[in-house]
């Protein structure tokens, strides 16, 4: 049965499998001196910063352009051991609050040891609040530390970790589904269970003691349902982004092993997982009804790419012939474009003319506060030396 298009401020945006012209930037190296570079964020505060998120544990400050010494915050100690050749769990998301530059209050979402593990869990997600002194240090106490949100993981993997404010001023949270392989904690995948917070965006207001769920979710006082939940139905949504003039929120859906998905996400909107994967079904029970589910705008499989890295709409003034388009990537390397034509999205290569020599991996994308896009990314060499690399894209 055919599943329902996305219906978004009155026009519906079907898949569009057709190639648009290539695009082509280039890259400028702003460090490469942070191991595992996962994400970005920036305060909004008129200082210009980017702060970039370390895998391991560390927040570290960019400044004019320089990386500066010291780590803004280390939390590792409240962390798992993280494996710096490769682990899902780590320090994995970071946002300002949207009175940062008052409050001097930021969020982080990590990985942290359960007291049960063995017992059916791996771990806890720790989402929490932390402190600057003042919005303009460059240093923040972990002292500070109060817990938001946690919530428990059977597995190592499908973490997700993305944390974003809207422009609403609420946190929205992606959640992956507990891991494994197809979605297999539950009788029917914590995708489609709204009774529990895997495989779901999430969205709360920090602005309660430890938090309040506001009114207008989508499943408030729905018997059964965790009002915290926004949208659900995903997989492991490693990265969204919001595009700020229209207010649409994007993901980054990763696969199972076949297909990547770009989703815009709505209110209450179910995204399929595990009943399909990307437009295919995967595991549909007897006698399901597939016609509430949405589709992604966008899916390509593995013949392209291996983990979709997600990205954002681009709304800098150094590219223009990117404005107004959805940038995303690969963990492969590969990058592309998005284009709306009309009422459908159409998929065109990003062509890197300078890119780094060696075997690229995307770990993610950041945004500054002037609306230009960054590559953070991973290159193994010889000897089991890894080189990580914060760019900005340039023209």
């Amino acid at each position: 049965m055919k599943l329902v298009r996305l219906l978004l401020m009155g026009a519906l945006l079907p898949f569009s499998s057709g190639i648009a012209q290539t695009q082509k930037v280039k890259l400028q190296l702003i460090t490469d001196k942070v191991q595992s570079p996962v994400t970005m964020a920036v305060p909004g505060d008129g200082t210009n910063r980017q702060f970039v998120v370390q895998k391991e544990g560390k927040v570290w400050v960019i400044q004019n352009g320089q990386l500066l010494p010291t780590p803004f915050i280390d939390v590792s100690s409240d962390m798992v051991k993280v494996n710096p050749a490769y682990d899902e769990r780590g320090l994995l998301g970071m946002a300002f609050h949207p009175q940062y530059k008052s409050n001097g209050k930021f969020y982080l979402y990590y990985s942290a040891p359960v007291a049960n593990a063995g017992k059916g869990l791996n771990h806890k997600t720790v989402i929490a609040e932390f402190k600057a002194a003042k919005s303009s240090d460059n240093t923040a106490s972990f002292d500070t530390k109060k817990v938001v949100l946690e919530y428990n993981q059977p597995e190592s993997n499908h973490n997700g970790g993305d944390i974003m404010f809207g422009a609403d001023g609420y946190l929205y949270i992606s959640s992956g589904d507990g891991g494994g392989g197809g979605d297999k904690h539950g009788t029917i995948g914590n995708g489609q269970d709204l009774g529990t917070l895997l495989g779901k965006i999430l969205r709360i207001d920090v602005n309660g003691s430890p938090y309040r769920i506001p009114k207008d979710n989508p499943f408030v006082n729905k018997e059964g349902a965790r009002g915290e939940i926004w949208a659900y139905g995903l997989r492991n949504a490693w990265r969204f982004s919001f595009d700020k003039p229209t207010g649409r929120l994007f993901a980054g859906d990763v696969g199972q092993n076949k297909y990547e998905e770009v989703d815009i996400i709505v209110r209450g909107g179910n995204y399929g997982w595990r009943i399909i994967e990307g437009y295919h079904d995967f595991n549909v029970p007897a006698g399901a009804d597939k016609k509430g589910l949405i589709e992604p705008i966008h899916e390509y499989d593995h013949d392209l790419g291996i983990s979709i890295a997600g990205g954002y709409i681009y709304r800098g003034k150094a590219i223009p012939a990117l404005s107004g388009k959805y940038v995303f990537g690969d963990y492969n390397g590969k990058t592309w474009i998005l284009s709306q034509k009309g009422n459908k999205w159409e998929r065109s290569d990003l062509e890197i003319e300078n890119k780094p020599q060696g075997n690229l991996q995307l770990l993610s994308w950041g945004q500054d506060q002037a609306g230009e896009l960054y590559m953070l990314v991973t290159i193994p060499g010889a000897g089991g030396v890894v080189t990580p690399g914060v760019y900005k894209l340039v023209k």
